[in-house]
């Protein structure tokens, strides 16, 4: 099914059909009706940073594991490497967020440690949009890619929303690429959230990142971003007590700026849409938050649970970075 293909494309073209709803206002988009589920791939079709980054990351992944097992020193210098190239790449001109290009330009630093160039007061969502090939590495334990997920998205997003919500995303990609059906995901991700708060702050992973913020503990630092997120899965299953598919999905999970909004809006996309990618990732994009970034975590879930054959032959062939996202879709499928 090429599920790591699919899923890689499946985000690229998310974001680019988000790209051009992403800053219009909801009663603009309200003048489509239901002409929405018919909302065309934009030509060209440009991605956002956060395709951007997302490959930025694969890369790293990438040169980490021809290096051996996946570890946190192994991971961090590539990676670290490939945000800073992403920060001074002319290309890097898609309206990324703040908190990617500080981080980004405090990581260029080479005496600074990862821990002091992150950013623990952010939990936007620029984290989470990137991390879906975390999900896709093969042969990781649950730990190395939680911890994995977690430290890819301190790098630059170090509050612990953004950290539980870039793991809660890189599991939820595992469990489709691994046949898990769609209804048994939101008990699935509770169970994981909350035995991820009984085993707390992984200090192997994320050295001494809790000390940067003002909680009286790592474990107090940890428990509140896993409380955010069960929070929004509160929000998620509330929405799927009563969908609303042609609705804003915003409206109950939220419009996705924060780390936790981004994965639960997102998520609830794809689950109104389980065996129709393509409607999935259009009712990402026509909604009234961030709908690059929606559309985008909503078509790597798609592209999980379907493979590379859920997208149509002449967007595939026209998505920008095309000839990149197949050449690592292929790698780890």
């Amino acid at each position: 099914m090429k599920r790591a293909t699919g899923t890689l494309l499946g985000l690229a073209i998310g974001d680019a059909l988000g790209k051009p709803t992403e800053f219009q206002e909801y009663d603009e988009l309200l003048q489509w009706g239901a002409q929405w589920r018919e909302l065309p791939l934009p030509k060209p079709a440009l991605v956002t940073d956060d395709t951007q980054m997302t490959l930025a990351l694969a890369r790293g992944l990438r040169t980490a594991q021809e290096r051996g097992p996946l570890a946190p020193l192994r991971l961090t210098r590539p990676v670290r490497e490939e945000f800073v190239h992403w920060y001074f790449d002319p290309d890097n001109n898609r309206a990324p967020g703040m908190t990617c290009l500080k981080a980004c330009l405090r990581l260029s630093k080479p005496e600074r440690r990862w821990q002091q160039a992150s950013d623990v007061g952010s939990k936007g969502c620029g984290a989470n949009m990137r991390v879906a090939p975390v999900g896709l590495l093969p042969g990781l334990t649950d730990r190395a890619r939680s911890g994995a997920a977690q430290l890819q998205s301190a790098l630059t997003h170090g509050h612990p929303t953004a950290l539980a919500a870039s793991d809660l995303t890189a599991y939820t990609v595992r469990l489709l690429a691994d046949g898990v059906e769609p209804a048994e995901l939101p008990a699935r991700l509770r169970e994981y959230a909350l035995a991820a708060k009984v085993r707390g702050y992984d200090d192997f992973w994320l050295g001494d990142l809790a000390a940067h913020a003002q909680d009286p503990s790592p474990k107090a630092f940890s428990d509140r971003g896993w409380d955010d997120c069960l929070l929004e899965l509160d929000r998620l299953d509330a929405a799927l007590a009563r969908p609303e598919p042609e609705g804003d999905p915003c409206s109950v999970t939220g419009e996705g700026w924060v780390a936790e909004e981004a994965f639960g809006t997102a998520l609830l996309c794809f689950l109104l849409f389980p065996d129709d990618p393509v409607t999935a990732v259009r009712r990402g994009a026509f909604s009234s938050g961030d709908s690059d970034s929606i559309a985008c975590l909503a078509g790597a879930f798609a592209g999980a649970r379907h493979g590379a054959a859920a997208w149509p032959a002449d967007w595939v062939e026209r998505i920008e970075y095309r000839d990149e996202l197949l050449e690592l879709g292929a790698l780890w499928d």
